[in-house]
């Protein structure tokens, strides 16, 4: 019995889990979730309500409540897109990047990283709709040709924006839709009502035969060849809004790999946050199990360690540096009336991961769960820190100011992420939150390898064993 534990304490996955008990526990969860999950809906529902009833507000009345002055006409609501753009790089990371390595590890939690990436793109792509303020005016960043003969400014970075999230957006939604074609068909095969319906249109009449696998290998690979491109381009764009700006702090050469790997890192944080939860929601012990959790938090321990050195690289270039106004804002992170908010961001973002350097925390999920909630805090603050003190603190005294937020901004903040539990639990709720063909590979390919290692040692014991009694007659000979 212990050696049982043992093993199931060290292995990714149990290979004897019968394929029709797969298909039974993630179709289950998709019907009888636990209570626990009808209160975080309604928790979401009244966070998304504060969120817009303060657009609604601020619609009526303009950007006042805002708080948004000259200097400080970026503020909150950049931070928080720069931070859900960090977000949707999770899936791109568990998707493309570990299936091109082969990592089989990640098919049973990749599906619901694939959809966080969509929905944190669905909630990056709002805050610069309300950061314009003439909200009906939106369509204006849009690169069409109008009667008019004006084209968008595509010197602006809104304009760099709308390419980039839709884009990205199109590829991502793309990429978890194929890859969830096999699993609709099961669905579509167990379902009945609106379901069979909904299932039967979006399977796309999959039978299963050989040439829809090879098909479907061909797209889902091409897809992840051409999002991983994508992904850091991205977040390259979004880069590219600071530092191509001339002001102390942003007009940095290292802000590219920065962000990307600033948006790795609070992505993976954010699927340890998931991972946990769905794994008490939906009682997927056998599929989240314990080894990928520490896998996963390895990972993020090494983004982290890369961020923190970038993040080192940053200050150091600043402090020897000849830009002295860039200093001047580097210090004030230090002292100034930010310093708070920086020490925190420095606390969570690179101190706080040590903890997953042992073995004990990364395999204990109640833990992981605040860990990872307050990693992703750290990195919210890394966001914050980049735009507020070089807008207090820019090269003009005239400009110097230190704001602070208003009750609206916090409001809309608050609303986007009731506005992404709501739509990642209607999601986990419809379809299928755990890739059940993947799941099936993953047992199959792990059957092989115990059965034939298995047959190797009997073989070789055999062996050994004839070879001896062969040995011994000679022996006594002798």
């Amino acid at each position: 019995m212990a050696e049982e534990t043992h093993l199931s304490a060290t292995k990714d996955i149990d290979e004897k889990i019968a394929w029709a008990e797969i298909n039974s526990d993630v179709l289950r969860s998709m019907e009888n979730p636990r209570m626990g999950y009808w209160l975080a809906v309604v928790v979401s529902i009244c966070m998304l309500m504060v969120g817009v009833a303060s657009e609604v507000y601020q619609y009526n009345v303009g950007m006042g409540p805002a708080q948004l002055n000259n200097p400080h006409m970026w503020d909150l609501y950049i931070s928080t897109f720069v931070f859900w753009i960090g977000m949707s790089h999770s899936g791109t990371l568990l998707s493309a990047i570990l299936h091109l390595f082969h990592a089989d590890w990640r098919k049973p939690i990749y599906r619901f990283a694939e959809a966080m990436t969509t929905f944190s793109l669905m909630t990056a792509l709002v805050f610069p709709i309300i950061h314009l303020g003439r909200v009906w005016n939106m369509h204006w960043v849009i690169p069409y040709y109008s009667d008019r003969g004006i084209w968008p400014n595509f010197r602006s970075p809104l304009v760099w924006d709308a390419f980039a999230i839709t884009t990205y957006l199109t590829g991502s939604v793309l990429f978890l839709y194929i890859g969830m074609i096999p699993d609709l068909a099961i669905c579509r095969d167990n379902a009945i009502g609106w379901r069979k319906r909904l299932y039967t249109f979006m399977s796309v009449g999959w039978r299963g035969d050989d040439r829809q696998w090879r098909n479907f290998r061909k797209t889902y690979l091409l897809m992840a060849c051409f999002l991983i491109p994508l992904a850091v381009s991205v977040h390259s764009i979004v880069a590219a809004d600071f530092a191509m700006a001339i002001m102390p702090g942003w007009h940095v050469t290292s802000f590219p790999p920065y962000f990307v790997s600033g948006a790795l890192y609070s992505g993976c944080a954010a699927i340890i946050t998931l991972f946990v939860l769905l794994r008490y929601f939906f009682k997927f012990e056998q599929y989240m199990t314990l080894p990928i959790l520490d896998k996963t938090c390895k990972l993020t321990f090494a983004i982290a360690m890369v961020w923190s050195y970038l993040n080192l690289i940053e200050f150091a270039s600043v402090w020897y540096g000849h830009d002295i106004p860039a200093k001047e804002v580097l210090i004030a992170k230090f002292t100034g009336p930010y310093s708070p908010f920086f020490l925190g961001m420095l606390f969570c973002g690179s101190v706080l991961p040590f903890t997953l350097a042992f073995e004990k925390i990364r395999r204990n999920p109640m833990l992981l769960l605040p860990i990872s909630i307050f990693l992703n805090v750290g990195m919210w603050l890394e966001r914050y820190m980049i735009v507020a003190p070089t807008l207090s603190l820019a090269y003009h005294p005239w400009s110097w100011d230190v704001m602070w937020p208003g009750w609206v901004e916090w409001g809309i903040v608050f609303g986007s992420f009731g506005w992404f539990g709501l739509l990642f639990l209607i999601f986990v709720k419809v379809f299928p939150s755990v890739s059940m063909y993947e799941v099936k590979e993953m047992v199959y390919h792990r059957r092989r390898v115990v059965y034939e290692d298995a047959e190797l040692r009997a073989h070789e014991y055999k062996k050994g064993a004839s070879g001896a009694s062969s040995a011994a007659p000679a022996t006594e000979g002798s």
